[in-house]
């Protein structure tokens, strides 16, 4: 087996967050191309350039350098958007994002897409690994069908299919790719070992083969499903706490002293994985005749929120004798979470747009977000740096990006201005209201 796991010519389909950094580890060890429908994010990594800010530059280059400058091309890493290259490889990872659509319900049209496209050129004995997040049964069920539609070949026979859940945690250089242990899964027990060996050869953290792609696929939707029903149980304890007059994070911190307390803190919920996942595993529960009720109220707690934090606010402005309609508020930071450029799912947006509603001119600034993208995602204008002309009656810390901690908030903000901070990252002294 390990044999073949040498031989492995290696093509991830998807460079965003997960694919990239898979895609860097792999082609140290292995002819690895990184695929992406998106040409001109497949120009800006052939430069070796990264708009994600996930990637290790210096590997990323050199891999590169590698790749073009190689006689035996057995290491090393190239991209393209031509379908055409993709024939020259054996193993497949799909890392395509898999996102809900308005009506909370999973949409799967990458996958589906990113499924129709190898099947065009998929060959004998090649493997295809998913990696997006998925509900139970989804690689079998709706994946390999289209796999075998379109190329003719028949499954576990011709070609065969394993699934690892992705579990990189964008913006962190703690946790990265190779330090969290991967699990892995195969369509036959010979091919989960395969599609373990593959994996456990750039993991240093270790692999945990699951019996099935089955449960592989599961083991990451409840992941995300108990950290999304855990942060709704204190932020309900927020919505409570404020009623009462005290404050959560104190009684978290006297809550923590007990040895076996879990010290989750309150927050917004977005981003592509806790804020989307629940309804992955809701979607199956309620296609086998069952309802959840914890999952679903947790993210019914969760989605709610922002517009708390804003009316929090206004009441806050209302106590300092601000006329709402027409004040001016300041949104700092929107991506979905700190010192990341990742803005998928923010629920930042739900503040604004609950703020407009009152009637305040709301500007938002953050220095990691990319102008473009926000733009394009959600119709919002916002500012990489702030001018020191414009005075704000409410300022709202909504990310703990590492400049706001520092951040002179008083130059900024009127003198009896509000300051509300969702992420308790500032000095007690400087906020009127935190979450």
């Amino acid at each position: 087996m390990q044999e073949t796991v040498n031989k492995a010519k290696i093509a991830i389909i998807g460079l965003g967050y997960v694919g990239l950094p898979l895609a860097i580890e792999f082609g140290k060890k292995y002819d690895v191309l990184g695929f992406d429908i998106n040409k001109s994010r497949v120009q800006e990594l052939s430069q070796g350039l990264d708009r994600t800010k996930e990637a290790d530059l210096v590997s990323l280059r050199e891999l590169i350098k590698q790749r073009k400058e190689g006689d035996n091309q057995t290491t090393g890493l190239h991209f393209a958007s031509d379908v055409e290259e993709l024939r020259q490889y054996n193993v497949y990872i799909v890392t395509v994002p898999t996102p809900i659509d308005q009506f909370k319900s999973p949409d799967l049209t990458p996958l589906i897409k990113a499924s129709e496209m190898l099947g065009s050129v998929l060959k004998s004995g090649d493997i295809v690994i998913y990696e997006s997040t998925v509900y139970p049964g989804c690689t079998e069920e709706d994946c390999v069908p289209i796999l075998e539609k379109v190329s003719g070949l028949k499954f576990n026979v011709d070609f065969f299919a394993g699934y690892s859940p992705e579990r990189i945690n964008p913006g962190d250089k703690v946790n990265t790719l190779t330090k969290i242990m991967k699990v892995t899964s195969g369509s036959t027990p010979e091919i989960a070992t395969k599609v373990d060996d593959l994996y456990k050869s750039i993991i240093t953290a270790g692999t945990h083969k699951a019996p099935s792609i089955k449960v592989a696929e599961a083991s990451k939707a409840i992941e995300n499903a108990q950290r999304d029903v855990n942060i709704s149980f204190v932020n309900e304890l927020s919505l409570i706490f404020d009623r009462i007059g005290i404050d959560t994070n104190d009684v978290i911190e006297a809550a923590g002293t007990k040895w076996n307390f879990l010290k989750y803190q309150p927050g917004l919920v977005g981003g592509h994985c806790i804020g989307v996942d629940p309804y992955y595993l809701a979607h199956k529960a309620q296609a086998l005749g069952y309802h959840p009720q914890v999952i679903l109220s947790g993210r019914r707690v969760n989605d709610n929120m922002g517009p708390f934090v804003a009316d929090k606010v206004v009441k806050l402005m209302i106590q300092k004798d601000h006329k709402i309609k027409g004040s001016r508020a300041l949104i700092m930071g929107i991506t979905f979470k700190e010192n990341c450029p990742d803005v998928r799912n923010t629920r930042v947006v739900d503040i604004y747009h609950e703020l407009v509603q009152f009637g305040l001119a709301v500007d938002i600034f953050d220095p990691w977000a990319d102008i473009e993208e926000v733009k394009h995602e959600y119709n919002l204008d916002i500012v990489n740096e702030l001018t020191d002309t414009t005075i704000y009656d409410a300022v709202i810390v909504a990310v703990a990006h590492s400049e706001f901690l520092t951040f002179d908030y008083q130059k900024i903000k009127r003198n009896n201005g509000v300051i509300f901070d969702t992420k308790a990252c500032l000095d007690r002294s400087l906020v009127d209201g935190r979450l």
